[in-house]
């Protein structure tokens, strides 16, 4: 299908964006690597009267080191994150997520940001950034803001993106060290997740001294399995110590029952997939 006529504007700086966004109001969308934006267009779901292209803004694009994090720009790309040293070095569990998205063709073009403000509950980044405690940076008329990772994600497709505002980065704490691995669970390649989980593990000596699990389509936003993580603190990293404690990994959520699975199939696959990425975090 063909999108319906739009207006395209491709601004140089982030001001001139916001500009745009303030003149077109909610008849404006905003596209980066186009991704969810451009299937939605097709189909007709949405149909703008100005299409705003952000991904010629240099500014946008870097991923940089900010101390005791990294930063992570609107304008970075699923490949720009594999190819980042810092990310390999500091944010393991992102790396680990974003390998699993798509084919490469759609690493080359689609961003990190453009997935989170999106919010698909299957998408697999909102689920690792939630378990990393990320901030996100969000610009609007009325200057930037940060925003919580816990806090960001509102209901189904609906973020604490206001309208006139902007995402422009992801603020992620460095996890030097840790351990961590995603779990994805699909019936056909490169398929949106089923379900997936995302851990990062930091050990001492056999012992999980820290823990982080966050669950992908587990509920119309990406969840945080906090019981899980504070249950895991302590226990030596073998099998018989965590499983008891990752099958809990799917009580108090509330998934969709469709095609795929039914709701109490993907609670007991949660657990199988959190005692699985746990462990692999782990080194076990």
């Amino acid at each position: 299908m063909i999108p319906a006529p739009f207006d395209y504007a491709a601004p140089a700086t982030v001001e001139e964006a916001l500009a745009l966004l303030a003149e077109h109001g909610d008849e404006a969308k905003v596209l980066a690597g186009g991704q969810s934006l451009l299937p939605v267009l097709r189909m007709r779901l949405n149909a703008p009267g100005m299409v705003v292209d952000i991904s010629r803004i240099e500014g946008l694009r870097g991923i940089t080191d900010e101390g005791d994090s990294i930063r992570i720009g609107a304008g970075a790309t699923y490949q720009d994150v594999l190819d980042s040293d810092l990310v390999t070095e500091h944010l393991g569990l992102l790396r680990s997520a974003v390998k699993e998205i798509a084919d490469p063709q759609i690493r080359h073009r689609g961003t990190v940001c453009g997935a989170l403000v999106h919010a698909d509950p299957a998408g697999d980044v909102g689920a690792p950034v939630l378990a990393l405690e990320g901030r996100m940076v969000v610009r609007g008329p009325d200057g930037e803001r940060e925003v919580p990772a816990s806090e960001f994600f509102v209901d189904l497709f609906e973020t604490a993106v206001g309208e006139g505002e902007l995402l422009t980065a992801v603020v992620l704490p460095k996890h030097t060290g840790w351990g961590s691995h995603y779990e994805k669970f699909v019936r056909v390649s490169h398929q949106w997740a089923i379900i997936g989980v995302a851990a990062t593990v930091r050990a001492e000596g056999g012992t999980i001294a820290e823990a982080r699990v966050g669950l992908t389509n587990m509920g119309a936003t990406p969840m945080r399995a906090s019981e899980v993580e504070q249950a895991l603190v302590g226990l030596p990293a073998t099998e018989e110590a965590v499983a008891q404690v990752c099958a809990r990994a799917g009580e108090g959520t509330d998934p969709p029952s469709d095609l795929n699975g039914q709701a109490d199939y993907r609670r007991h696959l949660a657990g199988v997939l959190t005692r699985r990425a746990v462990l692999t975090a782990a080194g076990a």
